[in-house]
């Protein structure tokens, strides 16, 4: 693939590129508008040799393009303070809203391909990266993301040649560090790593080779490639994948109708075991905080279930330092105009820290399935792309629950009752609320099919009876000490 490449002549006079960039230039900066019609978001990946100009060949790219609609993406920058997240935390984070444009000066494919050559990361965690980076870009595809990626190929001879030039000047001199040097003397190796990635790589977005040795013809072939990529995207319109099939490892089905809604626990044994649970949680959150496990609590459920009360009762023995509560709510048009696990990622907790959300990334196949705020299409996949989502969690390192505060109807229309006749309370009631009540059998089919699809070994759903509100709140704490305390003696284990 780069061995292979070959400097060809696009039989162009130096004049007659230099007019067609000039056109061309113009071309993609009347797309703009179309791209912002059509509501397609576009991400311009340039990967490529150290020292190959990926950052002039940017800065050429955007030159004529509204800057207040494009954002640029530096992978040195993104990755400072980005080492106690998921691999692709500093990739979703950095997405662009519909009908932008987002360019990156390196990504994941050479974070990966450097994390492998210097032994950061061994030859499984290498497959898990180039898995996590097949993943980043399917979903953003099959969600009406836009992927173009280009390598800036250029020979050891010329690297070598351009890094001596910039050294024999001290101005420049600072540009080649130490690792720019240690790519040079293992170029052939680096090479290998580089088309590894890019044959892995290719099935969403085709990786486009540039001649890095002429910035004239890499110019005019990339923004070809781009206006050319971009016109067929919006004759297409934007895309809408279906849902496609997958392999999980699933537990038993976790089933509604098996909840045991009539258990209870007397007053005197709630207090008694709560605050041993409690006591127990603190000892727990302060070896997570040493050992740097990062933890994510998921609350769904009925309205009017106990998940506030429930969360308030596991968060009162851990370190407010070393938790964050989410309330999810619709999303902002800023987020609505991302992929819908955009606003997630952003959340997720760093080592040793526990994030927990009231309300989830499920409301893709709950809420907004019933309420027709996104296709089929999304909601059917979305069951594919949550196991995808949570299994980079897991393989990440972070311990995952997952509960259900299920009530029955009747409980509810009494709490419902309850908040209405109490002044004090009357501001968790809504009048969406109601609504919601009137269909209820729509939304037990579909946690029933999130429940059966989303149920997995490494993030399995647990249902929290709650029409005893203190069974339930118990019940939620015996199983976070229970995670926490398995995942403190894996940690352990591994680590001795």
């Amino acid at each position: 693939m780069l061995k292979e490449f070959k400097r060809s002549n696009d039989g162009l006079s130096k004049e007659e590129r230099k007019a067609a960039v000039k056109s061309l230039r113009k071309a993609l900066a009347a797309r703009q508008s179309k791209l912002r019609d059509a509501k397609i978001p576009v991400i311009v990946l340039v990967e490529g040799w150290d020292s190959a100009g990926k950052g002039g060949l940017i800065d050429d790219l955007i030159s004529e393009l509204d800057p207040r609609f494009i954002s640029v993406f530096s992978l040195d920058e993104a990755l400072e303070g980005s080492e106690d997240y998921p691999f692709l935390y500093p990739y979703f984070n950095a997405i662009p809203e519909n009908g932008k444009l987002l360019f990156m000066d390196s990504g994941y494919m050479e974070e990966s391909v450097h994390g492998l050559m210097s032994g950061e990361l061994d030859e499984d965690a290498y497959a898990l990266y180039v898995q996590s980076s097949q993943r980043f870009e399917r979903t953003l595809r099959d969600n009406g993301y836009l992927l173009i990626k280009f390598f800036m190929n250029i020979t050891r001879k010329e690297q070598s040649k351009r890094f001596s030039g910039l050294l024999q000047d001290e101005n420049t001199a600072w540009r080649v560090t130490e690792d720019d040097l240690w790519q040079n003397s293992e170029y052939k190796g680096f090479r290998k790593c580089y088309e590894n990635f890019m044959a892995q790589t290719s099935e969403v977005a085709p990786w486009h080779i540039l001649d890095g040795e002429s910035s004239s013809k890499s110019l005019y072939d990339a923004l070809k490639i781009i206006c050319d990529t971009v016109d067929a995207a919006i004759e297409a319109g934007k895309y809408n994948a279906p849902a496609h099939d997958a392999e999980f490892p699933m537990t038993e089905t976790v089933r509604l109708a098996d909840a045991d809604l009539s258990l209870t626990v007397e007053e005197s044994v709630y207090k008694e075991e709560l605050k041993k649970l409690q006591n127990r949680l603190y000892e727990l959150h302060n070896e997570v905080h040493r050992l740097g496990i990062p933890v994510v609590v998921c609350y769904e459920g009925w309205d009017a279930a106990g998940k506030g009360g429930n969360i308030k009762r596991l968060t009162y023995p851990l370190d407010p330092r070393g938790f964050e509560v989410f309330p999810i709510a619709s999303p902002e048009p800023h987020e609505l105009a991302r992929h819908y696990l955009w606003r997630f990622w952003k959340r997720m907790p760093k080592i040793g820290n526990v994030a927990i959300f009231d309300r989830t990334w499920y409301g893709r196949c709950m809420v907004e399935r019933i309420e027709g705020f996104c296709t089929e299409n999304d909601w059917q996949r979305s069951y594919n792309e949550i196991n995808e989502f949570e299994e980079e969690l897991y393989n990440w390192g972070a311990v995952i629950l997952k509960f259900w505060i299920h009530i029955d109807q009747d409980t509810q229309l009494q709490r419902f009752n309850d908040r209405q006749n109490t002044p004090e309370k009357q501001w968790k009631i809504t009048e969406e609320d109601w609504r919601n009540r009137e269909k209820w059998p729509q939304y037990e089919a579909a946690v029933s099919e999130m429940l059966e699809k989303t149920s997995t070994e490494y993030a399995p759903w647990h249902i929290i009876e709650s029409n005893d509100k203190h069974y339930a709140r118990l019940k939620v704490l015996r199983l976070t000490v229970a995670a926490l305390e398995e995942a403190v003696a894996e940690y352990g284990e591994n680590d001795g």
